[in-house]
């Protein structure tokens, strides 16, 4: 098990479609009818017959909130508008406990939200800090980056 911390302000270009699938996302707001942000939740799971199919499953991907199971402390989110901060848009901080397994749909919502954050997160060499992921027995937590429309995870761990 994985803590992931995301913190980052947004530019003032989301619509209302993507404010409200990625407040879902983050736990604050009910599902929307239609996903565009992560479009597929494909699950594995057991017909009438007994065979395996795969069925679409949408869930939030952020929306983890209480007491955190393995990595301590509390785990939520958060979007605040910064209508009266010089740089408009939206400022996003998430708490998380995330499996491995759940790395690729996490990632595609990480790559989306880099795309759109303000130019206060970019580094020297144009990579995007996005937040931190830590594994649940390690004292330090490892920068998770964007660079080249891909997400940059810490070396030692394989994720796509």
């Amino acid at each position: 098990m994985y803590e992931l911390a995301v913190s980052v302000d947004l530019r003032d270009e989301l619509s209302e479609p993507e404010l409200a699938e990625l407040r879902w996302h983050l736990g604050i707001g009910p599902q929307p009818e239609s996903l565009s942000i992560v479009t597929e939740f494909p699950i594995v799971v057991e017909d009438e017959a007994g065979e395996p199919v795969v069925e679409d499953e949408p869930r939030p991907l952020l929306a983890g909130s209480g007491a955190a199971w393995r990595v301590g402390g509390v785990l939520g989110s958060a979007l605040v508008g910064r209508a009266d901060l010089p740089r408009k848009g939206w400022s996003l901080t998430s708490r998380q406990e995330i499996h491995p397994d759940e790395f690729e749909k996490v990632g595609e919502l990480l790559r989306w939200l880099a795309a759109r954050v303000q130019d206060t997160h970019r580094q020297v060499d144009d990579v995007v800090s996005i937040g931190h992921l830590r594994f649940h027995e390690s004292l330090i937590p490892e920068v998770i980056g964007f660079a080249g429309g891909q997400i940059v995870w810490p070396a030692q761990w394989s994720a796509p």
